[in-house]
């Protein structure tokens, strides 16, 4: 019996949306060293554990297996590292970029047994790098825990670099311990934002400085590893050169790729996004996806805007999420921005939940 197809009748069409693309977790650190195991030609490769770089060709006394031992031994423990080359002839610097080139995934980088020089170098690259990428490093400098004038400390504090954490400590490429704490904590689960601060360095020996000293190197935006109270041997303070908090640096660098990722997946996955009200309504949706995974981790929470007056949001107002989106209306958008299909500018406000790094109590005695 013959037969006629039903589609002229019904008609089934099937849109399968595009794949969104990968985020960027932002837990990998990588560590640079010029041991010659690694190949120039291959640059960079990505270890699990300390077993796997022993069986690569790594010695238990090469200096990144030593930064790697660090890493690795921190609670949360990462779960893995990217161990670069330095080839002979090249500036750490040169080594950073082309590991970048190799690898674009890794967020955080440690160059073994850097020098003030490179260290100086490698925070002025850093510093503009793309994708974001944060610089830890170890210092030993005996003119750091007497503030002398024109050490790296006060050199990277008036640069005012904001992408370069700088620990002193005598104890090795000592860095690479919180670097692995940093890297290994930051899960994306909820409640896992955190600050370096109180944290503990397993594997690195506390420094035994005088209080003029701890205020030498944290009053140039230093850290440091120590012991407080005979029982607690602590990180502190989690700063950037700058004076920014670690924590804060790597959220909003999640935070703004997550956003720009969204935003990319709904410009990229729909036939269109109208150049309308609903249009603009389909990007703000875009950014809370990207504002509500900042909450859950506990980097965004309700508070008090102080900021400067932005559209209807005034200094003083209440953010009951702990952000709200803003953009001007389609209405008011200029002729020529319509005609070259911008979005009108949409503005994210974000209120940081922060963290509690020092505490007074006032007890009050009644007989």
């Amino acid at each position: 019996m013959s037969t006629l197809p039903l589609n002229t009748d019904v008609n089934v069409i099937i849109n399968l949306s595009p794949l969104a693309s990968p985020r960027n977790a932002f837990n990998l650190g990588l560590i640079i060293g010029d041991t010659a195991v690694i190949s120039a030609g291959d640059r960079a490769k990505e270890f699990a554990s300390l077993e796997e770089m022993i069986t690569e060709g790594f010695a238990i006394t090469d200096p990144e297996y030593l930064a790697a031992q660090l890493y690795f031994s921190q609670k949360p423990q990462p779960t893995r590292v990217l161990i670069g080359r330095q080839d002979s002839l090249e500036t750490p610097v040169q080594a950073v970029t082309a590991c970048r080139i190799a690898n674009n995934e890794w967020y955080s980088c440690l160059v073994c047994g850097a020098t003030k020089t490179e260290i100086e170098a490698l925070a002025a690259y850093v510093e503009s790098a793309s994708p974001s990428t944060v610089l830890f490093a170890t210092t030993a400098d005996a003119d750091v825990p007497t503030g002398t004038a024109g050490n790296i400390l006060k050199t990277l504090k008036a640069a005012g670099y904001q992408r370069t954490l700088i620990m002193y400590s005598t104890d090795g490429d000592a860095a690479a311990a919180i670097m692995g704490y940093a890297m290994g904590a930051n899960t994306g689960l909820i409640n896992s934002s955190y600050t370096l601060k109180f944290k503990k360095c397993v594997g690195v020996t506390p420094e035994a400085l005088t209080t003029a000293q701890v205020s030498a190197i944290e009053g140039d935006n230093g850290n440091i590893y120590v012991n407080r109270g005979s029982y607690y041997n602590m990180f502190e303070q989690g700063v950037m050169a700058d004076g920014t908090f670690f924590d804060e640096i790597l959220n909003l660098d999640k935070l703004a790729n997550d956003i720009q990722l969204n935003v990319m997946d709904v410009l990229y996955g729909n036939s269109k996004v109208p150049q309308t009200e609903g249009g603009v309504g389909m990007i703000r949706s875009a950014i809370i996806s990207a504002n509500e995974q900042a909450k859950s981790i506990g980097f965004v929470a309700p508070g008090k805007w102080t900021g400067p007056n932005i559209l209807g949001l005034s200094t003083g107002d209440t953010l009951p999420q702990g952000y709200v989106i803003l953009s001007d209306s389609i209405d008011a958008q200029a002729p020529a921005d319509r005609e070259a299909r911008k979005s009108p500018p949409i503005y994210n406000c974000i209120k940081l939940a922060g963290a509690v790094h020092s505490v007074i109590i006032q007890v009050n005695v009644n007989r």
